[in-house]
């Protein structure tokens, strides 16, 4: 896999968020148009109010050498709006270690199928964490793994998660993606 490839055409969060807002605004409305104002509304409470764990602060300004994240993600998904921000204000924590970019899940369809969910499942967002060759270091995603408990048990009784998920994020307070990306910079 050509990680520099797919990072060297991946975007800025402040790009990211950029074209949520014009793609809120887009006439005719994207296919994904209904899930917009909420995804954003999620989102911009997090990148306003969010404060990273004390754990997850100090881990990622130990960093030693620097890396890559790639995430990919999309603006309808209603995971990425709750767990982007976080990666986003990490990031911000170490920018002299961390260079954080994302692709579109829809435009890089062999990205995405080397990351899917349990082998077959093209759930998103997925954070790669890359070393300074591009190597792949480790990936993430693409909710924690309680809440993808929580989602594959309602997935088997063929129910809709939507409700019981951001439920269950509300409750979370992003406690458990932090707590779980602080394990995997620390391995």
């Amino acid at each position: 896999m050509d990680y520099k490839n797919y990072f060297d055409k991946g975007i800025s969060y402040d790009t990211y968020r950029n074209n949520f807002q014009k793609e809120m605004q887009a006439s005719p409305p994207s296919a994904y148009a209904q899930y917009l104002p909420q995804n954003w509304q999620r989102q911009a409470r997090l990148d306003r109010k969010l404060k990273l764990s004390e754990e997850l602060s100090a881990v990622v300004s130990m960093l030693q050498a620097p890396q890559h994240w790639l995430v990919i993600s999309e603006h309808w998904c209603g995971d990425a709006s709750q767990i982007n921000p976080i990666i986003a204000k990490a990031a911000e924590t170490n920018p002299s270690m961390i260079n954080l970019k994302f692709v579109y899940r829809d435009e890089h369809p062999a990205l995405m199928d080397a990351h899917l969910t349990d082998g077959r499942s093209r759930s998103i967002p997925i954070l790669l964490l890359l070393d300074e060759n591009f190597h792949l270091l480790a990936s993430y995603g693409p909710r924690p793994a309680e809440a993808q408990k929580l989602v594959k048990s309602i997935l088997a009784e063929s129910g809709d998660y939507n409700i019981p998920l951001h439920t269950w994020y509300a409750k979370d307070k992003q406690k458990s993606l932090q707590i779980e990306l602080a394990g995997i910079l620390q391995s």
